[in-house]
């Protein structure tokens, strides 16, 4: 059984920052691709930044995060992580990280099987 747990979200006033953590567990991922998306109330769940099996050096991040967010994977801890620079209130959100069987990454939401639960994370003005 996959599971992901993510932790690290809060409230943080716009222009703070947060570190997000995602913890896998039930099979190594070291070689599979791993992703945030976000959901805001009302919204469609969107891409937030994936980055591929192995070294994780191949990244994509969406435009709206793009010099703000940073993702990164630690293989011998199986866990992902996402640091998240100069919030804005729009990147309010539940903040979820996915993963799937394929060492390169995808960007939609139908590329990933396996989803964590999600973390709150609220910026205020």
């Amino acid at each position: 059984q996959v599971q992901l747990v993510e932790s690290g979200g809060g409230l943080v006033q716009a222009g703070g920052s947060l570190r997000l953590s995602c913890s896998a567990s039930g099979r190594t991922f070291s070689n599979y691709a791993m992703a945030w998306f976000r959901q805001a109330p009302g919204k469609e769940r969107e891409f937030v930044a994936a980055g591929n099996g192995g070294s994780g050096r191949s990244t994509s991040y969406s435009d709206s995060v793009k010099g703000r967010f940073t993702i990164s994977r630690d293989n011998a801890k199986n866990t992902v992580s996402l640091e998240m620079n100069n919030l804005q209130p729009e990147d309010t959100a539940v903040y979820y990280c996915a993963t799937d069987r394929n060492i390169w990454y995808g960007t939609g939401v139908a590329a990933y099987r396996h989803w964590g639960q999600g973390t709150q994370v609220t910026v205020s003005s």
